[in-house]
């Protein structure tokens, strides 16, 4: 990737950038494939160190807590003094970590390893989600899903590289996968490049700041209720993340290449629904595929803790499809609420989004410890109910 091709001429704002946005969802597909490598680990860990779930839920929660408290941060130090450098550092916390979770002889070094991860995902996604919005032209969901799916995809991979090669080779060969840090670190310094200059370009366009057209209180319920809404969601994605792989052993007696093949199955699922949402929320409103997305979801969640395996597998790709298309719906909406405040809004959700994945982690492994697996996604199954409190988001035309 040269810096042509990454538009070193001047550009027109209401055209997107294809190639921006090409170049970092691959890099969120790198970066998401080396953090969630460490959730495909949690059977093999279990069995080497002979940890218990709550040991399993901790390692969770030292990733996703680490990035949740950081993202707001980064984002609003970055809003108002932008560093593009920011992206490929990220990508060098992230390889980091890996590095550590490929060597460590002990618990306590797998903790920091996660914590290393939690530092690199803090940095590169509030940062990647601002790349994204500046190349949208005006295409926000779009761009946001483009972005998103990336991820998505880098993190169905990683339990199936887990699968064909740390599972065989053992853990030390997660160290290989730095390979493709050092990738992402060379592409993602041609795009803060290009952001360094779009920065430039955009600086001189700007006659005006936009404002929110919502009065400030009206704005505030409204951020609420996404992280609200936000909550019910990753609750569920942890339930499925950290322990699908053990329910189905435990229920139908897979062995972990088995159930980790399945777990790909749910996440390309939810991949294919975050291509959905962004474009499809551009069309009809953000609001209208959240109620889809959140309360829509909610007879299939209640029927799979009780279905056979085949369909257990139908009703998880389901799932995945549907509950995945609200993710970009909700941060662009929140974007709109305040887009004076983009870095700022992307860092306050992606950081809700893995502190309250982190929480609900180690909250479900004491759950587990105590009651059996099962018991997990009967309690999740109705999470979706939350879905209700779309009523309370403003309408399209209400913001302008």
């Amino acid at each position: 990737m040269t810096d042509a091709s990454l538009g070193a001429a001047p550009r027109d704002p209401a055209r997107t950038t294809y190639a921006i946005l090409a170049a970092i969802s691959c890099c969120h597909l790198l970066n998401d494939m080396m953090q969630s490598l460490l959730a495909a680990l949690y059977p093999m860990l279990k069995a080497e160190f002979a940890l218990d779930f709550w040991q399993i839920g901790l390692l969770t929660f030292c990733f996703q807590v680490t990035a949740s408290l950081l993202q707001p941060m980064v984002g609003t130090v970055t809003d108002r003094h932008p560093f593009p450098w920011a992206l490929p550092m990220g990508m060098a916390a992230t390889m980091a970590g890996l590095l550590l979770l490929a060597s460590a002889p002990g618990y306590g070094l797998l903790v920091c390893g996660a914590g290393l991860i939690g530092i690199g995902s803090s940095v590169f996604h509030p940062e990647a989600s601002r790349v994204a919005r500046a190349a949208a032209g005006g295409r926000f969901g779009l761009a946001q899903s483009v972005f998103q799916v990336g991820g998505n995809f880098g993190t169905a991979l990683g339990p199936l590289l887990a699968a064909f090669i740390v599972v065989p080779f053992g853990r030390g060969s997660v160290a290989w996968f730095a390979a493709a840090a050092l990738l992402g670190m060379a592409i993602l310094s041609q795009v803060s490049r290009w952001h360094a200059r779009e920065r430039l370009a955009s600086a001189r366009r700007r006659a005006a700041a936009p404002a929110a057209t919502l009065p400030r209180r009206r704005v505030a319920i409204a951020v609420a209720v996404l992280l609200a809404l936000l909550f019910s969601k990753q609750v569920y994605m942890a339930s499925m993340s950290s322990y699908y792989t053990f329910f189905l052993i435990d229920r139908f007696g897979l062995d972990t290449t088995g159930a980790q093949r399945m777990l790909f199955l749910f996440l390309a699922a939810v991949a294919v629904g975050t291509v959905i949402g962004g474009p499809v929320g551009d069309r009809i409103g953000r609001r209208t595929v959240i109620w889809i997305s959140i309360l829509g979801v909610l007879p299939f969640t209640l029927l799979l803790p009780h279905a056979s395996l085949f369909w257990t597998g139908v009703l998880s790709a389901i799932i995945g499809v549907i509950i995945a298309s609200a993710l970009p719906a909700i941060i662009v909406l929140a974007q709109e609420l305040m887009p004076t405040r983009v870095g700022t809004m992307a860092g306050l959700f992606f950081g809700a989004a893995f502190g309250v994945a982190g929480i609900a982690a180690a909250a479900l492994g004491l759950i587990a410890d105590a009651t059996g697996i099962g018991p997990v996604f009967a309690i999740c199954s109705v999470l979706p109910v939350f879905g209700l409190l779309t009523v309370f988001l403003p309408r399209r035309a209400e913001l302008g």
